[in-house]
């Protein structure tokens, strides 16, 4: 396994500077958009499947946000803190709250008290047509089908549920052939993960692996190649059976996965110092499944970034939102950045994880959503140019969110 350092050269184009004086539109909730609420409107008016939505979420509340205006469409009181993640079905949002995994709708829109009860609400993943929930309190993994989700009115589709030996920390993927992969671990410690095939009323292994301590995150790439994250480096599965790919460090922690499932090469954020403080970053792991090959590559001195930081977009690149308030474009491929485009202020890493920062996410193609916290704002950036399409200037100071693009 090997490590490169990246210098920092001036991209071809930066466009984006330009852009930013012409490109910004601000845009906040009107009269209208306040009028046309579910309290005072029909369903019929407003749960149309293809509304595309960003859904925010801020200290008691969440607001929906027209995809494309970023117009306030209706906001939610909630919980201090709630994490939100897409259904996958292009309509609904998991909140994560004390309770359990809520399913807000963005259609209509409403929080629809429609909830898998979790005492540890964790991750949600989209795979092939199934939303995967996992409770870390129970261990417990909820496989929905993601186009039943789209038409869940009155009560949650039906669903199947695997139950791990230990509570933990997890995470499961259901993939194309009905597979189950899903994370090792107890209360304490995290090993590795199984892969198992549902068969009457148990379920049988079909590959296990136990070396990867500290097991996190879950990405999958293209030709259904799974990755996890380990505190030093990562874990694939692939075509029935896992390999274990080594760090060049010692400690080498990768945590969160980036991918396109058209591209066979996963970004994952990386960490070689144990004792480092704060939620900052300064390298990447690029891990090729085709190849079955992990590289870390270090990053120039003024791109730092967090967990929630990274996404991936136009042609399978990745996109990096850094502490210098510009988005660096990685292209997976060679290692090298190719590309910035200065879109925010310049900020600082949060003191807690939970803490609102700067953030992005993608949605796969052209687009991608950025928070600015210290503005309470959040832009939709074009990612070809870093032209920024249109701004939300919220009341609140927006922390986490995700997109729902209509189903398809």
């Amino acid at each position: 396994m090997t490590r490169r350092h990246l210098r920092y050269a001036a991209p071809a184009a930066l466009l984006g500077l330009a852009l930013l004086a012409t490109g910004c539109s601000s845009s906040t909730a009107n009269d209208s958009a306040a009028e046309e609420s579910p309290a005072n409107a029909s369903s019929e008016d407003h749960a149309h499947s293809d509304e595309q939505r960003v859904a925010v979420s801020y200290e008691g509340g969440i607001a929906v946000l027209d995809a494309e205006t970023l117009e306030l469409v209706d906001e939610f009181e909630s919980e201090e803190f709630t994490r939100l993640n897409a259904a996958g079905d292009g309509r609904h949002v998991f909140v994560t709250t004390s309770k359990g995994f809520e399913l807000l709708d963005t259609a209509k829109p409403a929080l629809t008290g429609l909830t898998v009860d979790a005492s540890a609400a964790g991750h949600v993943v989209r795979h092939a047509g199934k939303t995967v929930l996992f409770d870390d309190g129970t261990g417990e993994t909820t496989i929905f089908d993601s186009h039943d989700l789209a038409h869940a009115e009155d009560a949650l589709p039906e669903s199947v549920t695997h139950t791990a030996e230990h509570p933990h920390h997890g995470v499961s993927i259901e993939l194309e052939d009905g597979t189950l992969v899903t994370t090792l671990g107890d209360e304490t410690t995290r090993s590795g993960a199984v892969a198992l095939h549902a068969h009457d009323d148990h379920w049988d292994e079909v590959a296990s692996n136990d070396q990867c301590p500290g097991i996190h995150g879950e990405g999958t790439a293209a030709d259904e190649a799974v990755v996890f994250g380990c505190e030093n480096g990562a874990l694939l599965y692939q075509d029935g059976a896992f390999t274990k790919l080594d760090a060049p460090d010692a400690y080498g922690r990768m945590g969160n996965a980036f991918v396109s499932e058209t591209s066979p090469i996963v970004v994952g954020d990386y960490k070689s110092d144990p004792d480092a403080e704060g939620y900052l970053l300064g390298s990447v792991a690029l891990i090729d499944t085709a190849t079955q090959e992990l590289q870390v590559v270090d990053l120039p001195e003024n791109v730092r970034y967090t967990f929630r930081d990274v996404t991936r977009g136009t042609d399978d690149l990745a996109y990096i939102l850094s502490t210098d308030g510009s988005i660096h474009v990685l292209d997976p491929e060679t290692g090298e950045l190719v590309d910035e485009f200065p879109v925010i202020d310049a900020w600082e890493g949060p003191a807690e994880w939970q803490d609102a920062h700067p953030a992005i996410i993608g949605t796969g193609g052209d687009t991608a959503y950025v928070t600015e916290p210290a503005a309470n704002s959040v832009h939709a950036v074009d990612l070809r140019t870093g032209e920024i399409t249109a701004t939300a200037e919220l009341e609140h100071t927006p922390n986490e969110f995700a997109v729902a693009l209509g189903e398809h």
